[in-house]
């Protein structure tokens, strides 16, 4: 039985050109592949991963409501962390999931500032 892959048609030249897939299926969890952004600013970069993050979900039939547990990979965590605070509470509410932050030296996409990863559940 092959996986259920999830693929938004903005997505559709990165799955193909990359090999991975934005988000795969298991049940009624959703496992999404790290997603990272564009922008000048760090803001507009986490703003433009979130909102790529948002589209994946929305592939999937789930919202920012039901994500269950998010890794954050940030380079220079410390200067960063604020900036990234601030614009994930554009887009995460209460109750909140588990969250873990990482601090790295870089991402695969050279000056890229953050790379977010997120499991969700489709609830029944």
């Amino acid at each position: 039985m092959g996986i259920d892959v999830i693929v938004p048609k903005s997505s559709r030249k990165t799955y193909e050109s990359w090999h991975f897939a934005p988000a795969v299926r298991h049940g009624d969890l959703i496992f999404c592949s790290g997603v990272i952004g564009q922008g000048d600013t760090p803001e507009e970069e986490f703003r433009s991963a979130w909102e790529s993050l948002g589209e994946i979900l929305r592939e999937a039939g789930v919202g920012f409501e039901d994500i269950i547990d998010s890794t954050l990979y940030i380079v220079d965590l410390a200067k960063h962390a604020g900036a990234m605070a601030e614009v994930k509470d554009e887009f995460i509410k209460e109750p909140y999931p588990a969250s873990t932050w990482i601090g790295i030296s870089s991402l695969v996409i050279p000056g890229t500032r953050a790379e977010i990863k997120v499991t969700a559940r489709k609830s029944g």
